[in-house]
Parts: C-alpha cells; sequence; structure tokens
C-alpha cells in the first residue's frame, strides 16, 4: 500500500503486508512496482491522487486491476459521461461545458441561475461552488481556477431540495 497521508497511517499498518510512506506520483509509484512486482495496482481508493496515475501506470505496463482507466475517464469527462448518460435514457440537470469565462456567462443564461461550477475532471468536491448570479460567475473564474480547453469547467442547474446519493 502507498500512502502519504500521515493521518491515516496509523489506521493502515493491518490492511496491508507492506506500507510506502510516499508520495503518490508516478515516479515514486513505479518504484514501489519495481521493487515489488505486483500482480496490479488498485487506483480507485485514494481519491483523486492515483485515479490521475491510471492512465499512465498502464502504458507504463503496470496491469491497473478493478476499476479501468478507461472507466475512470468516461467517469470524469463531462461529454463522455453525457454519451453514458443519453444512451442510457437516464436524467440529470441542465448542464454546458465551456472553456472562457465568456462561454460560460452565455451558458449561464441558457441554463439559468443558481449553478454548480466546478472543474472538469474532479470527481471529488474540490473547487465546487454553487453561483447565484453572473457577478458570482466571474468572481469564481477569477479566483477559484485555470481554466483552459484542457481543464474546462462544468455548469450544472442547481436542484433546490435535491437529494444527492452516493455509492
Amino acid at each position: 500500500m502507498v500512502n502519504c497521508n500521515p493521518e491515516t497511517v496509523s489506521t493502515d499498518y493491518d490492511t496491508s503486508d507492506r506500507l510506502y510512506f510516499e508520495p503518490v506520483t508516478l515516479e515514486d509509484v513505479l518504484e514501489i512496482v519495481r521493487i515489488e512486482q505486483p500482480k496490479g495496482v488498485i487506483v480507485q481508493y485514494g481519491g483523486q491522487t492515483p485515479l490521475k496515475l491510471a492512465r499512465a501506470l498502464e502504458a507504463a505496463g503496470v496491469p491497473v486491476i478493478g476499476t479501468s482507466p478507461d472507466s475512470i475517464d468516461r467517469a470524469e469527462d463531462r461529454e463522455r459521461f453525457q454519451q453514458a448518460v443519453d444512451r442510457l435514457n437516464l436524467k440529470q440537470p441542465a448542464n454546458a461545458t465551456v472553456a472562457t469565462l465568456e462561454q460560460a456567462v452565455e451558458k449561464a443564461a441558457g441554463l439559468g441561475y443558481p449553478l454548480v461550477v466546478r472543474p472538469s475532471y474532479v470527481l471529488g468536491g474540490r473547487a465546487m461552488e454553487i453561483v447565484y448570479d453572473e457577478i458570482d460567475l466571474k468572481r469564481y473564474f477569477q479566483t477559484a481556477v485555470s481554466v483552459s480547453n484542457d481543464a474546462p469547467v462544468l455548469l450544472d442547474r442547481f436542484l433546490d431540495d435535491a437529494v444527492e446519493v452516493g455509492c
């Protein structure tokens, strides 16, 4: 097990044969894989950091056990996720993906406020915010995130009185 969080190391000592207290970086994980020669790695239990390594580990020849790098990408890539939702005929709040503040203002006018705004390729709540008007939206773009075509921002219509169910 690789863990870089000192607050949780004391809870991990009995869940693995060996605990590596190392940064969860591609270089460090590949070195551990070289030493340990595991049958594969599981990336879906460590939050966003190991999820981001899945494709590179796979490209380096390390078997990824469990959720595949492609499935991780399908969950994180809004356009691919939207295709799956449409194919399955599921409902979801009105949404858009934008790469500039100008696009965000235009799309937000069509979606309506309030909106849940967050960076793409983030499954957790990091940098997620509810914006109630165009002023909030502009402030979010100025202070919360760096936006580009490679790092778009997701806009989702906020649902009043909704209940989120996580699995």
